[in-house]
């Protein structure tokens, strides 16, 4: 495998692990099982048949706590602490044979994706449950779920396209995930003051002294009178 593949790879598992873990563990063991693919040596335990079957036990429970509103906040805040560590560690594994300094940079990077791939999973979660449908769960559950593995698959057969398609996640995460999170601020806002909870009022804006600068109290008492202020 070469190194563009290497990195692809690597990076593929961090990002799609930040979306679904447990769909990304399933799909990589499926086909390495089946040989479709080599995984690196510290990943092949994915492909043991009790790996697959756990992963794949606990990616239908998230399948369907997915598609309930509020239920797929609670289960993206428990995951905060799975997903993000998870994905560093499968990105620096699957780097397989360097030196430790890459491996750390692996790990180091995984995570960062990782965690931008989560945080915009679960703050769009908390802005589409602010619609009283469950369709629009329902949508973007199964969205994500074909996103995770068409980008492994694409990060495996077409590596320079997924690392440029990668590039422009980023991009996107960094305009994105600022937007998400002043959208989550004003929904928790609004939830505070619907159960009584004071919120702090914005600041007022200055205003200019009275009688100071104030076009309306200028007045000529004649075409020879000059303008004074009252």
């Amino acid at each position: 495998m070469g190194i563009a593949e290497t990195i692809a790879l690597s990076m593929g598992i961090a990002w799609a692990s930040g979306i679904n873990l447990y769909a990304t563990l399933a799909t990589l063991g499926i086909l390495g099982a089946t040989g479709h693919m080599v995984l690196p040596e510290e990943l092949q335990i994915l492909q043991d048949p009790i790996v697959i079957a756990a992963a794949g036990f606990m990616y239908m429970v998230e399948f369907f706590a997915d598609k309930v509103p509020g239920v797929d906040t609670t289960w993206d805040a428990l995951h905060s602490f799975i997903r993000i560590p998870a994905g560093a560690i499968l990105a620096a594994q699957a780097m397989g044979d360097v030196s430790p300094a890459a491996e750390v940079a692996a790990l180091i990077i995984g995570g960062g994706l990782a965690a931008s791939t989560h945080t915009m999973k679960a703050g769009t979660r908390v802005l589409i449950n602010t619609s009283p449908e469950p369709f629009s769960n329902w949508f973007a559950s199964i969205t994500e779920d074909v996103i995770v593995v068409g980008g492994l698959a694409l990060s495996l057969t077409h590596p320079i396209a997924f690392l440029v398609a990668l590039g422009i996640f980023v991009a996107l995460a960094i305009w994105l995930i600022p937007k998400i999170w002043r959208g989550i601020k004003v929904v928790f806002g609004k939830l505070m003051r619907l159960f009584g909870v004071k919120t702090a009022d914005p600041p007022e804006e200055p205003q200019d002294k009275e009688g100071l600068f104030q076009p309306e109290l200028l007045r000529s008492d004649g075409p020879d009178e000059p303008r004074r202020i009252e």
